[in-house]
């Protein structure tokens, strides 16, 4: 496996010293084209055409910090991230969490990837909802993490990056299209949120999971989400995945559920399949949505618990 770590904080560092007009274009050239494959399976333009157009400065804004913010105000927080330690910490759950597929006789047709850690937008409220760190790894070969460094998010990184290896390793193996359901998404964060747990240590678990207790979980989440497993398009799916604030500040319609409603339901529901198959999560990654809840129909009436774990 060839990984490539992007050291965004030498990046960041060498930015800071440029001319305020600079700062942008060296942006795109040194944080962002790493990742233009990715850009390019997500249709995202790497260069707007136009001025002030749609591109990946655009969209790199909404949740990571702006290139013309990056001066001696982010200082402290690149500092942070700065430490031989902290980066060899992440390269090195990188590797474990590819390595424990090859381990278990699953060989990986993507042999390379780029990671990095972005610092976050201070003023995204999309970041703070999310506890300040989020991560991207959909699309095989790519992995971008996010967070506003301090003494909570800097420790739980590493099972963000976990978390989003196991989406860059599912998404060799199971095709994401434009059908894609409910279903798949709540299955694929479950996957991936216990894959992190597992290699991390189940005090990592995220908020998305943590903030959700049994109560809620059974008689709210379940019973709404379960009749909609089904549905497509993204304006459909994201409010049961994400609840109503992420919901909202998407410009969608919210259905009534809390924050992090799929990713909790996912995860208990890929907890109960770990547990009454026996399989490992490696193997369960590979498995379709449709084979998972074949075998966990009693999941959606079953009194789940939840125990911070």
């Amino acid at each position: 496996m060839n990984i490539t770590t992007l050291r965004s904080d030498a990046v960041y560092s060498r930015i800071m010293q440029l001319p305020q007009e600079a700062k942008r274009e060296a942006y795109r050239e040194q944080m962002l084209a790493p990742f233009k494959g990715k850009w390019e399976i997500q249709q995202i333009p790497f260069r707007s055409d136009s001025p002030g157009g749609f591109d990946v400065l655009t969209l790199n804004d909404l949740m990571y910090l702006p290139a013309d913010r990056i001066d001696e105000s982010a200082l402290e927080a690149v500092e942070l991230i700065s430490s031989d330690r902290f980066w060899a910490a992440c390269e090195q759950v990188v590797i474990d969490s590819f390595s424990s597929f090859e381990q278990q006789g699953i060989p990986l047709p993507m042999q390379k990837v780029v990671f990095t850690v972005l610092l976050g937008n201070p003023d995204s409220e999309m970041l703070r909802i999310n506890a300040g760190y989020s991560g991207d790894g959909g699309v095989p070969g790519y992995i971008l993490t996010v967070l506003t460094p301090n003494a909570y998010t800097l420790p739980r990184i590493r099972a963000a990056l976990a978390h989003e290896c196991n989406h860059n390793v599912r998404y060799q193996f199971i095709r994401w299209d434009t059908h894609v359901t409910l279903a798949e998404l709540i299955v694929g964060e479950g996957l991936a949120e216990n894959f992190a747990v597992s290699r991390c240590g189940e005090e990592w678990l995220g908020p998305w999971v943590s903030k959700t207790d049994a109560e809620t979980l059974n008689h709210v989440i379940k019973p709404m989400i379960k009749p909609e497993l089904n549905v497509t398009g993204w304006a459909h799916i994201a409010p049961y995945l994400y609840g109503d604030e992420i919901a909202a500040l998407q410009g969608m319609t919210p259905a009534g559920l809390p924050y992090g409603a799929g990713y909790a339901c996912g995860y208990h529901l890929i907890r109960h399949y770990l547990r009454k198959t026996g399989v490992t999560i490696e193997q369960a990654t590979l498995k379709s949505a449709a084979e998972i809840l074949k075998v966990t129909e009693d999941y959606w009436h079953a009194e789940s618990v939840v125990d911070g774990t």
